[in-house]
């Protein structure tokens, strides 16, 4: 790739580089924070899924796998908690990018929330983000603004190629055109985040200091769009259909000791045709669909193994902690029929996989993005770190968050959380370390509770025993989710005790973290056979 030029590596503030002089970067580790867009629990080969992921599951053998990570089922929300270790309602982003009034739901990223580039700038480390960023660039809420000193960044993403009208980019704070001559030419929007974390690496090294790398992925989400090659690569592998690669999936899962104890496969819901009832142009059609998907998940694998490889090159692959998850489940969006409009190898198609194959992604849970049900925020998390890590190639069966990402990261670079941010205190963070698990193949974990809210659906985690909702207006049901982690059994009406403790629990939460008080649009979302579809391009307000 070509140079970026003296003013890509342009620092914010000198009271860094006075820092930096103060860094050991042989002994402090490194961090890459890896987020896919959309992508669903059982993608990767090492999670389960038939499509080809080896470097992942390279990774994720040297490594740890988390089998109970959760996020909270949307985009813009985890992208504030990844960042912060606040549930994002604290952090300002309960919902999208929309400035309701209401402080869970003001649309961007908070002044009392810090984020941990912040914290990190700020100890010395070099701190940089490539990709989709979605935290409120319209309100003034930026990554050079919040503490990444360099950042190559899409405000919302939405797009795979430089000639889609929403290749909108920003290189340091400076809009730049999607054919930028430091830019590569006719680049895919995967490789090219790549490219610039590659860069971004380098010339840390190069400058003998610790680094922070946030590589936001917009591979997997909608439109749907690769290259013809990779397309081919994966045509005819899912005229299988949902319901014979759902059972595969699992079966696989169970022979890679995914679950301590093997789960039922949740039903086929009644708004997914049985595949044996397709006609053989939809099937077709619908392998079309999953094809160009796949082909979205394998080349970001290609792309991650190609940062591994560098890390590797430099020297300090053993001494960087990397980590891999999703923002989401996978999404129904579109509806089960999804959406095929133009040809995919083009920047002006809009396909969506839909609610069929979000099934099959999910697998074997309930539901999907937007829903606090399982397949909704249940996401892979890989951690890989060498110098680190006891025992690799194990699971991680502790209950852990998206919250708790930031919270390890300064753990291990032995940074305190600042106490205060633009002039104020900054709020108690809801996260934990992961790092005992990384360490220490026999902790036990201490009790937990976790919390979600999304659109009104809610939910909480105490233990074993998960309550959830569908809406605002739908009935509280309880699970036992290590007996029967795809909310199969509802226990609610066999344990109504647990109900009221649980619900009242949640509901102190919710106004705490101001999930509650809610706009009365983002009230109840009724369970619904086709959700919504939004406009291609990304996640919008």
């Amino acid at each position: 790739m070509r140079s970026f030029g003296p003013r890509w590596w342009k620092v914010a503030g000198a009271g860094v580089a006075v820092l930096a002089s103060l860094a050991n970067a042989g002994l402090r580790p490194n961090f890459v924070v890896i987020l896919a867009d959309d992508m669903g629990f059982s993608d990767l080969g090492c999670y389960g899924g038939e499509i080809e992921t080896p470097r992942l599951d390279a990774l994720a053998a040297r490594g740890v796998r988390f089998s109970r990570h959760y996020n909270t089922a949307r985009c813009c929300p985890t992208r504030a908690s990844i960042l912060t270790g606040l549930y994002p309602h604290r952090a300002g982003v309960g919902h999208m990018m929309r400035d309701d009034g209401l402080p869970g739901y003001r649309g961007r990223l908070n002044e009392e929330a810090v984020t941990v580039a912040e914290a990190l700038a700020a100890a010395g480390y070099v701190t940089a983000m490539s990709g989709k960023w979605h935290l409120g660039q319209a309100h003034g809420v930026t990554p050079w603004t919040r503490g990444f000193q360099r950042s190559l960044n899409a405000a919302a993403g939405g797009f795979y190629f430089p000639d889609s009208p929403r290749a909108q980019l920003f290189l340091n704070g400076d809009a730049i055109a999607p054919d930028d001559p430091r830019l590569p030419r006719s680049w895919y929007a995967t490789d090219l985040w790549t490219d610039v974390a590659i860069r971004f690496v380098e010339e840390a090294v190069q400058q003998r200091r610790p680094f922070f790398l946030y590589l936001a992925y917009n591979a997997p989400h909608f439109p749907l769009q690769a290259p013809s090659n990779a397309i081919a690569r994966f045509r005819g592998r899912y005229l299988e259909g949902w319901d014979a690669l759902r059972e595969r999936r699992l079966a696989r899962q169970r022979e890679l000791g995914l679950w301590a104890t093997p789960p039922a496969l949740s039903p086929r819901p009644s708004s997914v045709r049985p595949w044996a009832e397709l006609e053989p142009a939809e099937r077709d059609r619908f392998d079309h669909l999953m094809a160009t998907y796949a082909a979205c998940v394998h080349l970001m694998d290609a792309a991650i193994g190609r940062l591994v490889d560098r890390l590797a090159q430099l020297g300090v692959l053993d001494n960087t902690a990397l980590f891999f998850l999703s923002d989401n489940g996978g999404n129904a969006e579109s509806g089960p029929n999804g959406r095929s409009e133009g040809d995919p190898t083009t920047a002006r198609s809009n396909w969506f996989c839909g609610e069929s194959w979000a099934l099959l992604q999910n697998t074997p849970f309930r539901r999907y993005k937007h829903y606090v049900h399982e397949g909704g925020i249940a996401t892979p998390l890989i951690v890989h770190w060498p110098a680190g890590i006891r025992e690799p190639g194990r699971w991680v069966r502790a209950p852990s968050h998206v919250v708790d990402i930031p919270v390890t990261v300064l753990d291990l670079a032995g940074v305190s959380w600042p106490r205060e941010h633009a002039g104020r205190p900054t709020p108690t963070v809801d996260g934990v370390s992961l790092r005992p698990f990384l360490e220490d193949p026999a902790v036990t974990p201490p009790p937990r509770r976790l919390f979600w809210e999304h659109e009104g659906h809610a939910g909480v985690l105490d233990g074993a025993l998960k309550l959830v909702r569908l809406g605002r207006a739908g009935a509280w049901e309880l699970y036992d989710t290590v007996a029967d982690p795809t909310e199969t059994l509802n226990l609610a009406s066999e344990r109504p005790n647990e109900v009221r403790r649980l619900s009242a629990i949640w509901e102190d939460w919710a106004r705490r973290s101001h999930a509650l008080p809610a706009p009365a649009e983002k009230e109840a979302r009724r369970p619904a056979a086709r959700p919504r579809a939004k406009r291609a391009g990304g996640d919008r307000p």
